[in-house]
């Protein structure tokens, strides 16, 4: 996997562009421990090459990561959409709501459900509900992730997912726009969901 590194010293804003990774050392030279993202949707997962490329959270604007909280070789963040980060953000203490926990947790549960095509559906919901927006006859998520990707966080093998994703693209519950970089969901996939996200 392929990623930049960042400037040791504080940053007021990173800019990524899509598709692009930047590592995220835990040895960052700055006060606050974190990194904010001001702009876009981001993947954040393990560069070690045991868990090769393991999702364990998706971040947007206004949430945090605390780099303290790290393994020794950091995270790197994926720009899922044009990124635009802080490394020059105070932490926000005592909000209640870590956004990588929370994704984790979301993630493991997922991982955790019976069947492959019940993972996906609450993948997709999940996502949708999180990071999308209901756009007249459909929710719309802004980015598109490889089948391979979804293979990774539902469990899963590639072909299985390409399966699946073509079953849910002839019932309509799918749909992929040419000429879009994003993802169309039909409403009641994301209300029959095996999880409410």
């Amino acid at each position: 996997m392929g990623f930049r590194c960042l400037p040791q010293d504080a940053v007021a804003a990173v800019r990524v562009p899509a598709g692009q990774s930047v590592l995220i050392d835990r040895n960052l030279r700055q006060a606050s421990g974190s990194i904010e993202v001001l702009q876009g949707v981001a993947r954040v997962y393990c560069p070690c090459e045991e868990t090769e490329g393991m999702t364990i959270a998706f971040l947007q604007a206004g949430d945090q990561l605390c780099i303290d909280r790290l393994c020794s070789e950091g995270v790197c963040v994926e720009a899922l959409t044009a990124l635009c980060f802080s490394t020059r953000c105070d932490l926000m203490e005592g909000h209640g709501f870590d956004a990588v926990n929370e994704w984790t947790l979301q993630l493991l549960r997922i991982r955790h459900l019976g069947n492959a095509e019940m993972r996906l559906h609450a993948l997709l919901a999940l996502l949708v509900t999180r990071l999308g927006r209901r756009c007249g006859d459909w929710c719309d998520l802004p980015f598109r992730l490889t089948h391979e990707r979804i293979a990774e966080l539902i469990g899963t093998t590639r072909v299985t997912t390409t399966r699946l994703m073509s079953r849910f693209r002839t019932a309509e519950l799918v749909m992929v726009p040419s000429g879009s970089p994003g993802l169309r969901l039909a409403p009641t996939l994301v209300e029959s969901a095996p999880l409410a996200a």
